[in-house]
């Protein structure tokens, strides 16, 4: 989980959402004394996964301090004398328009200034600004809610704190002073349209493994057949089960009913399960509209098995109903204790054949990861004999019959494999034609296929693994925090130019050192870090960012606290964000796509080669220098992971997401290749290559595969072919993921007389750079409004050694 949920100013920097007023709410049925608990053995907590057992208080977090060295630390003095710059109105939330990506999320209230000794550099601009107010539209008559079961144990979320799991990206650019010129401003209520609105990112929080349990409740066969039937027609679900999983899902649902009239799911409240219904008439209703209406056997609510997110329909039952339910922190646990059981058979699997007995585990867990299940029918032919082969089998489920044609060309049954061994290993070795057929016996066979050219190009030779049973590791450089040359600056010495953007945890403010340098000036509110339990995430993104000294990703100089924020000092950069430049481009050519994902590229590789992963590329989350140069920004969700570890937690923007993610398999720096895919398809065609109506249509068009996608024609081949080979459904088989990393990327085809070594350097001429006029310039930002309101203090202490 990032460290807040960053609200994106449509002119850049990382900016926190505070959803407006949301409740999250919990079912309340019993379960039935009549529970088996399933054990299941062997399963490592992981650090990033905290499963907790769910009672009433679940959204009053504790509040542990935590034990974090500091990396970046500045003495302040308390400062809360000045009151803070205000408008007497606020600003209406544009209204979007018709083409515009919907997210679940919703609008923000505006953000105070902290109370703060930044003087107003701009006296110019002390008049309130006047804006009007348009009224929401009552297009529909409110409904009487009884609500059942999600808000039988209902719990208000305050309109000042974030729901977790949501990082809203819909705020604008902004600076507090009217007087200045502004490039690009967003519209308002005078009746011309406003920006499109910016994508948010998701995650799926923390939980602890161990605490949970796998509880199964007692159903006749024909109850869990209709519920096979449901799960299996559902779209996503589909995609995301195979028999294992499909079984323990079924088993573990509990049974719940509602009497007629009863709203099972409202509109805006926080999901926490997936629905199949049993009996009864159901009715979908948008905005207390009835859109829609189904029957028994239908899958509802399942996005909240993925993350904490408000549900965008009510479900209300117009005759009395009974239904199955299933916890997310249930299926949660299912999916990532069968995915580490299916890693460990995996390992189990490649030890027992003679050409890995000798290889490290670390090089048999990347091996593990180029497997892929193959399933044959009864009676086919998985090799035949006499045919070149190219790909080694491991039997994961069934049995096989060996064959051998005799002299006379009659095939002769030799015998039998079972699940454990394995065929084939020889096509990993040599070219020689198959010795036996392999033919699948009754019911059918699943297998683990490992094909030569994969295994070479992330693996390398067999015969040099055998010679050398070490892995082949990256030289990570020592992980230290950078020294800063502002570290002895003091937050009172800091002039207030301008805002560069709001959100729901605090404002980025444009600061200025002794009429000298400027800064970009984050500041985030702590009551409501402590309120969503992001203490530990502020330290992760501080730490990360004190570390990182690179071209291509936004300087952390030092940071500041007192009772009511944390402040990040930071690199400005004056040239507004990609999004931005994109929404007014529609698209790029392909020279400059080429050159902002170079510098992405460059970012990524400094990043990698430290065992940092990234996962929330994205246009919103770079921002361009005075010279063109795009800067990573916003590292909410990036953390530390080793060269051959994975982690679990769903994290990212929904249409950049992984599949491996979606499913809960694990994942590692292969989402970033994945996201940069993605990220060159929006630049050359000016929208992701999957997008749904929903995030959960836009998470099953990502399990369909890149392959599903008509590529435009304006897409250059070279470019398509980068695209497809960083969208690999298998992470190991991404480009900049196998043997030679990232160089495969700079290496390819489409970088073709790209020189690198200039980018470094930062010698090459940018393509399309924004007029920045000096270190106070504010034209490439909107205007935004003040807010005279400010948080109450936090004087826990958790903060003590940021």
């Amino acid at each position: 989980m990032p460290c807040f949920f960053r609200f994106k100013s449509s002119k850049g920097y990382d900016l926190p959402q505070v959803n407006s007023q949301a409740s999250a709410s919990r079912d309340d049925h019993k379960r039935n004394n009549n529970l088996t608990t399933i054990m299941v053995n062997g399963v490592k907590s992981d650090p990033e996964i905290t499963i907790s057992p769910k009672s009433p208080d679940d959204d009053k977090p504790p509040m542990p301090p935590l034990a974090v060295s500091p990396q970046i630390v500045t003495k302040v003095k308390h400062h809360h004398g000045k009151k803070p710059v205000t408008s007497s109105k606020k600003l209406a939330p544009p209204t979007p328009r018709a083409n515009e990506l919907l997210v679940e999320d919703s609008r923000g209230p505006e953000l105070p200034l902290p109370t703060q000794k930044l003087k107003d550099t701009n006296e110019k601009s002390k008049t309130p600004v006047e804006t009007k107010i348009e009224p929401p539209p009552s297009d529909f008559p409110e409904v009487d809610l009884r609500k059942t079961p999600e808000l039988s144990q209902k719990q208000s979320v305050s309109s000042e704190t974030p729901i977790n799991g949501d990082r809203s990206s819909t705020s604008t650019t902004c600076t507090e002073t009217p007087s200045v010129e502004r490039k690009h401003s967003g519209k308002s209520s005078d009746g011309m349209k406003p920006k499109a609105r910016k994508r948010s990112g998701v995650d799926g929080g923390k939980f602890e493994l161990k605490d949970v349990k796998i509880e199964t409740y007692p159903k006749d066969e024909k109850t869990l057949d209709s519920l096979r039937e449901a799960v299996m027609a559902n779209d996503f679900l589909k995609n995301i089960t195979d028999v294992e999983r499909l079984n323990m899902i079924v088993n573990c649902m509990v049974p719940g009913s509602s009497k007629e009239g009863t709203f099972i799911i409202t509109e805006g409240d926080i999901g926490f399960y997936l629905y199949i219904s049993g009996e009864g008439s159901y009715e979908v209703l948008r905005s207390g509209k009835l859109v829609s209406a189904f029957g028994p056997g239908v899958v509802f609510g399942e996005l909240a098995i993925l993350y904490k997110a408000k549900r965008f329909a009510s479900i209300r039952a117009s005759t009395d109903v009974k239904y199955w339910m299933l916890d997310r922190q249930v299926f949660q646990k299912i999916m990532i204790e069968t995915g580490r059981k299916e890693q460990d058979d995996n390992i189990r699997f490649l030890s027992s054949v003679s050409i890995f007995r000798d290889i490290s585990k670390p090089i048999l867990y990347k091996i593990a990861d180029l497997l892929r299940r193959e399933f044959y029918k009864t009676g086919s032919y998985i090799i035949k004999q006499g045919e070149r082969g190219d790909t080694f089998y491991i039997i994961r489920g069934g049995t096989v019959t060996v064959t051998k044609k005799d002299t006379e060309g009659r095939s002769v049954k030799v015998g039998i494999l079972k699940r454990g061994e394995y065929f084939g290993e020889k096509a990993l070795l040599t070219e020689e034609r198959r010795l036996a057929s392999i033919i699948a016996n009754d019911p059918g066979t699943e297998c683990l296929a490992l094909d030569k050219a994969s295994f070479l190009s992330f693996i390398g030779p067999v015969e040099t693994l055998q010679q050398s049973s070490q892995v082949s590791e990256p030289i990570i450089p020592p992980t230290s925090v950078v020294q800063s040359e502002y570290s002895h600056i003091a937050l009172e010495e800091l002039e207030l130019v301008g805002t560069l953007g709001v959100g729901g945890f605090g404002r980025v403010e444009l600061v200025q050192y002794r009429n000298k340098e400027s800064f970009a000036l984050k500041y985030l509110k702590k009551i409501d870090m402590v309120q969503q339990q992001q203490q530990e995430h502020v330290y992760n993104e501080k730490n990360i960012m004190a570390q990182c000294n690179c071209e291509f990703i936004i300087k952390l100089y030092a940071t500041f606290k007192d009772n009511k924020y944390l402040y990040f000092l930071m690199e400005p950069c004056l040239g507004g964000d990609l999004w931005g430049l994109l929404q007014k481009h529609r698209r790029f050519d392909e020279k400059i796509s080429k050159f902002f994902t170079a510098c992405v590229v460059a970012a990524f590789e400094y990043l990698h080669t430290r065992n940092i992963v990234y996962r929330d590329l994205k246009p919103e989350n770079l921002m361009l220098d005075a010279k063109g140069y795009v800067k990573l920004i916003d590292f909410g969700f990036a953390k530390v992971i080793g060269h051959t570890q994975k982690t679990w937690t769903f994290a990212g923007t929904p249409e950049y997401v992984a599949p491996e993610i979606i499913l809960n398999k694990g994942h590692d720096r292969a989402v970033d290749y994945w996201a940069l895919g993605i990220f060159i398809h929006e630049l050359l065609v000016g929208k992701p290559p999957f997008r749904g109506k929903d995030h959960l249509k836009t998470y099953t068009l990502i399990l369909r595969g890149i392959e599903s996608v008509d590529m435009p024609s304006r897409i250059p081949k070279k470019a398509q072919d980068l695209i497809k080979r960083l969208c690999r459904q298998i992470p190991a088989g991404r480009l900049g993921y196998q043997k030679q990393g990232i160089a495969d990327i700079k290496n390819h085809n489409w970088f073709t007389k790209f020189e690198w070594e200039k980018l470094k350097n930062k010698a090459m001429v940018a393509p399309l750079v924004q007029s920045v006029k000096g270190s106070t310039d504010l034209s490439n930002f909107d205007d935004c409004p003040s807010d005279r309101d400010e948080p109450q203090d936090e004087t826990s202490g958790w903060d003590r050694d940021f």
